[in-house]
């Protein structure tokens, strides 16, 4: 091949994004209109029909509930899951779709679980929980300690984007050793939020300590940069070989 055949060369195509390994993406933002996710039910089937196009089989989206912006309450998500369901349908797209929550703990939410108030889980008492990215929730242990004694199985959601949890090996290894459900956002293993974020999401999968996967879906932008998964080959090709509790929603 002589050098002006090599400059004429057409780059190697990237691997079509497959996710039917996942089957379920249970941590996403498509109700529209009610955090910072989707902002319309155009915009919603546009990502959903998106997602199903990757193979997924099932879809648990998990509007926020936060004390002091997304104040979403069950009845609010339930009844927008329900008109998103019935667009979903009239749009034919081949997807199942359900709801649940991503709660931020807070001493507001300790007071809910304390009071025996509704909690929207999934899959027999799963309940996703978040928290903020830079400082240690003085109460995390302690709210950890209650949704178990109430019953539930909480998922810490995107533990490798928490400075204070990448900074702090002990904290690490005290979740870890407590078995706490991990859940990774694929778009970490991307780069998407940064190189630290990267390899710290790496690192938790080498330690077996990844209970679930998710898109984190809140628009467009997250599944363009999301189709460049395959790029990363080594790392896609170990999650899709995962148990995953994904695989049992």
């Amino acid at each position: 091949m002589g050098w002006l055949d090599f400059l004429k060369k057409k780059p190697a195509e990237v691997e079509r994004l497959d996710l039917s390994w996942l089957q379920v993406d249970m941590h996403s933002h498509l109700i529209p209109g009610i955090d910072d996710g989707s902002k319309s039910m155009e915009e919603s089937l546009g990502l959903i029909q998106r997602l199903a196009e990757y193979g997924l089989r099932k879809i648990i989206t998990t509007p926020h509930i936060m004390s002091e912006y997304y104040r979403n309450t069950p009845e609010i998500i339930r009844m927008g899951l329900e008109d998103l369901k019935k667009a979903v349908s009239a749009s034919k797209i081949q997807i199942e779709i359900e709801a649940a929550a991503e709660y931020y703990m807070d001493e507001i939410f300790l007071e809910k679980v304390k009071g025996g108030e509704e909690i929207l889980s999934f899959g027999g008492g799963y309940i996703l929980v978040e928290t903020g990215f830079i400082n240690k929730p003085q109460m995390l242990l302690d709210i950890i300690f209650h949704l178990e004694m109430a019953g539930f199985k909480p998922i810490l959601a995107h533990p490798e984007r928490y400075q204070y949890l990448i900074a702090d090996k002990k904290l690490q290894e005290e979740l870890i050793e407590r078995n706490l459900l991990f859940q990774v956002n694929l778009l970490s293993l991307t780069g998407f939020y940064s190189k630290q974020v990267k390899d710290f999401g790496e690192m938790l999968l080498e330690r077996n300590a990844v209970a679930l996967l998710g898109t984190d879906c809140h628009n467009a932008r997250y599944l363009d940069m999301l189709e460049t998964l395959p790029k990363h080959q080594k790392t896609y090709e170990k999650i899709k070989k995962l148990e995953l509790i994904n695989h049992q929603l």
